[in-house]
């Protein structure tokens, strides 16, 4: 069986994050890449510089159209834009088969730029976050999904992904990048507890699309467990060995980036690196 993977979120013209990256990682992890289109954005690798959102019915017209006739395994959402379409995500996902989902609740550029409102933000705790098995968050997300201020300390962030699980994910994967030292720390945080996954931090301008790039690497290999290309445990209580893997992906991608040399800002990771011929 094909396993197939699902991104929900907006474009970017410049190829390094949103759908473009989505569909990069999939196929690169041997997943096949289905994508429902959120937003537009004018933006490169120095910057956000504008957002046309695609109207809600529509962003659940071509999610409704692809469920009824594609058997997907595993499922993404990214940058949703606005709190109607972060509605209209969420309901369509209840009420429809598409694998676990795994959110990366997008609201911040690499570059700083806000990509969503008060509202969005609000609609995702609410309305989101309860159907969605894995979320995402890095540290400034992680605090404005908890109206609390951000976490310090890998200490704090264990905290602050406790509490994310009170709002109704299955797992959450508290990003750390933000924190800075010699090592990234992520932090895991299940039902059971919560655990931290380490790798060197490496010092690279090539960042664009990192948090994009992470969460579809997590939806590809569910995907395969899902079609049963590999056997790995994906329950709520065997996050770890995905996660682990998607990190590595991810970690060889950032390392990778810097042989692009595309863009004069915040270059993309090298969604290919090990596989095009060098």
């Amino acid at each position: 069986m094909t396993p197939v993977a699902l991104t929900v979120a907006g474009s970017d013209p410049s190829g390094g994050a949103g759908i473009q990256a989505d569909l990069k990682t999939f196929s690169a992890l041997g997943a096949y890449g289905t994508a429902v289109l959120t937003a537009l954005t004018a933006q490169n690798t120095r910057g956000v510089t504008g957002v046309h959102p695609v109207p809600p019915a529509f962003v659940g017209d071509q999610l409704r159209a692809l469920l009824d006739d594609v058997e997907v395994h595993a499922c993404k959402t990214g940058m949703l834009g606005s709190a109607g379409v972060v509605r209209e995500v969420a309901s369509v996902l209840a009420g429809r088969a598409a694998g676990p989902v795994v959110c990366d609740p997008v609201m911040v550029a690499t570059s700083g730029d806000r990509l969503v409102d008060d509202d969005a933000v609000a609609a995702v705790r609410t309305d989101l976050l309860p159907v969605v098995d894995l979320v995402t968050p890095n540290v400034p997300e992680a605090a404005a999904l908890l109206d609390v201020s951000p976490a310090r300390t890998v200490e704090e962030m264990a905290g602050q992904a406790e509490a994310l699980l009170g709002l109704g994910p299955r797992a959450v994967l508290l990003k750390g990048g933000h924190l800075g030292g010699e090592e990234s720390v992520d932090v895991l945080a299940t039902p059971s507890g919560t655990v931290r996954t380490v790798r060197p931090r490496l010092s690279t301008d090539a960042t664009h699309g990192t948090g994009c790039t992470l969460s579809a690497a997590i939806a590809a290999l569910l995907a395969r467990e899902r079609a049963g290309v590999v056997p790995v445990a994906a329950e709520v209580a065997g996050w770890t060995p995905v996660v682990e893997a998607a990190r590595d992906y991810l970690q060889a991608a950032l390392e990778g980036g810097a042989t692009l040399g595309i863009g004069s800002g915040h270059g993309p990771l090298h969604h290919f690196a090990g596989i095009w011929p060098t």
